[in-house]
């Protein structure tokens, strides 16, 4: 199977076509896109290009991209707290370190693992081997529900339902910094950062409609308890857009301080804690809620 691509570049800016491409093809690394042009998979205005090939406005870009041979993913007999289920979804609690699923260099002790023992073959297949049932993703320390689709149907229905935004994506965080208002919206597109591909920012090149919803819950002088509602759902979103108003996640070290306050603490204080969708056979409204974790709630309970 092979995944042609399609660009039409605007404007020029001096730039290679294959930082470009990395900046366009979020998923892709550079290097790989690298291989794709020298492997000829790329044509410029109907020719084929190296790349060094510096863009002009206008050009017209077509990538061929074959899907790479993906490993076996084993199934194993990882604990799951599923929060609902019925014949199309089902709802889970992510625990926190958990990797949603497989990836190059870690293709054990993730979710898909896990669900491949409970579910095996009750799974939907549009995303593949590496990614069965997964129709979105939380960060591996972010802990909270996940919806997971048994059939392509489901996976299909919920699908539009995230691109038309109509899935309710409700989140609890603790933040460094004392929230000044009660509630705020937080309206910056966002996109990979110009420095750092791991990172994404609100100060991008390729940036992308990003909105979020804020509520103040309470305050604990140097940290706030926050809710936050996810109108768009970008890479990181929460994250980013938390550190962009100067408050960024308490225990976030890629996004905030390097040494968290806090001992044992792991990752961002992020809680994915309801998710809204319409049932894909029923069209009943399902809003499912998870409980904040143990870390969390002593957090809570330490602060005051």
């Amino acid at each position: 199977m092979i995944l042609k691509k399609y660009f039409t570049v605007a404007e020029s800016d001096n730039e290679r076509i294959d930082k470009f491409l990395s900046e366009e093809l979020e998923d892709i690394s550079r290097s790989r896109i690298q291989k794709l042009i020298k492997d000829g998979c790329l044509s410029v205005n109907g020719k084929t290009a190296k790349a060094s090939y510096i863009l002009q406005a206008g050009d017209e870009l077509a990538l061929e991209i074959p899907a790479l041979k993906e490993p076996e993913i084993p199934a194993e007999d990882i604990p799951l707290e599923i929060l609902y289920e019925d014949d199309d979804l089902i709802f889970v609690n992510k625990p926190k370190g958990m990797v949603v699923h497989p990836a190059p260099g870690h293709y054990t002790g993730t979710l898909v693992n896990a669900l491949m023992y409970h579910f095996k073959d009750s799974l939907s297949g549009i995303n593949g081997e590496l990614r069965p049932g997964i129709v979105h993703r939380i960060d591996m320390d972010t802990t909270g529900v996940l919806v997971v689709c048994k059939n392509d149907k489901a996976h299909a229905a919920l699908s539009e339902q995230l691109k038309e935004h109509s899935i309710t994506r409700v989140y609890e965080a603790i933040v460094t910094g004392n929230i000044k208002e009660d509630t705020l919206t937080i309206d910056k597109p966002i996109g990979r950062d110009i420095k750092d591909r791991k990172k994404m920012s609100v100060h991008s090149k390729t940036p992308r409609e990003a909105v979020t919803h804020v509520q103040v819950l309470k305050r604990f002088g140097d940290y706030t308890y926050i809710k936050c509602q996810l109108e768009t759902g970008r890479t990181h979103q929460i994250r980013v857009h938390l550190k962009s108003i100067g408050h960024p996640l308490l225990g976030d070290s890629l996004y905030g301080p390097k040494n968290a306050p806090f001992k044992n603490l792991q990752g961002q204080t992020l809680h994915a804690r309801i998710l809204g969708v319409l049932q894909p056979t029923t069209g009943e409204h399902l809003e499912i809620e998870a409980p904040l974790p143990d870390y969390f709630s002593k957090l809570l309970e330490i602060m005051g």
